[in-house]
């Protein structure tokens, strides 16, 4: 029917999750679970910052009124949340979670991680296509070894993160993750994918296995477990 149903992708997986979690996921609030009242202005302010941004940035190219006007509104909405955040009894986002250094700083890294992981995937799906001549599903196939080792490796990497501790994964892992994309620049008009294109995806996906569950371990570990879904959500 058209690539763009990809994106409907996770509603029947998330139909599928809500009643099993309803059923087999405890609640983690117990007794100091907070009953105060939904902030529907912090969620309406929250969002629209996300979409004006995000839409300027994807018109920028074109210029025009309408591309500066929803970049500033989206930075105003953006201004306007942290304000409302603060001032609310019951706000969706706390600004007070940020008081730990720890849960800032881990944020801080996964916005930077994360930043270069999509830009990387975007551009590499690209140049496997244009550059190397690859259809778009042989492009998609090529990158799948990312994922292999992630589902093969992440638990154990979690195991080792919980004996160590996170700097040294935190630390290593996004440095073999820049290894592997420097290794990209291999990938050229005629590249091999066992000897150009596999090497970079692997040494990649060992950094992000060394990376992306000790950051997702420490930034829960850094708050109360009343507070566990409320940091991960901003992670």
């Amino acid at each position: 029917p058209g690539w763009r149903w990809v994106f409907l992708l996770n509603v029947p997986l998330a139909l599928l999750c809500l009643p099993v979690a309803l059923r087999h996921v405890p609640e983690s609030g117990g007794a100091e679970r907070a009953h105060g009242r939904f902030d529907v202005l912090g969620a309406v302010l929250g969002a629209l910052a996300l979409a004006l941004v995000t839409y300027a940035l994807i018109e920028a190219g074109g210029g025009g009124v309408v591309v500066v006007v929803s970049a500033v509104a989206g930075l105003a909405a953006a201004v306007a949340f942290v304000v409302v955040e603060r001032r609310r009894p019951d706000p969706m986002m706390p600004p007070d979670i940020f008081a730990s250094r720890q849960f800032t700083a881990v944020n801080l890294v996964t916005l930077c991680v994360y930043a270069a992981l999509g830009g990387f995937f975007f551009l590499a799906a690209l140049q496997l296509q244009v550059v190397v001549g690859y259809s778009a599903l042989a492009a998609g196939t090529a990158l799948l070894p990312t994922t292999v080792l992630m589902l093969l490796l992440s638990a154990r990497s979690g195991e080792l993160a919980d004996r160590i501790g996170p700097r040294i994964p935190l630390t290593a892992g996004p440095l073999l993750c820049a290894a592997g994309m420097l290794l990209m620049l291999r990938v050229g008009r005629g590249a091999s994918y066992l000897a150009d294109v596999l090497p970079a995806l692997m040494v990649l996906g060992l950094g992000m296995v060394t990376l992306v569950a000790p950051l997702t371990a420490t930034v829960l570990g850094s708050v109360s477990v009343v507070r566990a879904g409320l940091a991960s959500g901003i992670n």
